[in-house]
């Protein structure tokens, strides 16, 4: 049950990682030559994720996928603060019935 907050963390590292590359290419794309950032997430072996940023192999924008990325990384904050506020519930239940 401690792995909750540290998994949860990991999400929000990851989803933050997406965000900022998305707002990366965007903020780029008007520039020659520019090849965007592409995030990469992995399962870790101990629980969470790892991300990976990464140059695209051609230049280009693609805005619609950077647009996609924002509202996925938006879920993904969602998501992971509630994974966090249901610990805190769980850790609050469990010392109540251990008191």
């Amino acid at each position: 049950m401690f792995a909750l907050p540290s998994i949860a963390q990991s999400g929000l590292q990851a989803a933050q990682a997406r965000l900022g590359s998305s707002a990366h290419n965007i903020a780029n794309m008007q520039t020659d030559g520019f090849k965007r950032e592409t995030v990469t997430a992995q399962a870790a072996p101990q629980g969470g994720v790892v991300v990976s940023i990464s140059q695209a192999a051609q230049a280009g924008p693609d805005v619609t996928q950077d647009v996609v990325d924002q509202m996925s990384a938006k879920h993904a904050f969602m998501a992971n603060v509630q994974v966090l506020k249901t610990a805190d519930k769980m850790m609050g239940s469990l010392l109540d019935v251990k008191a």
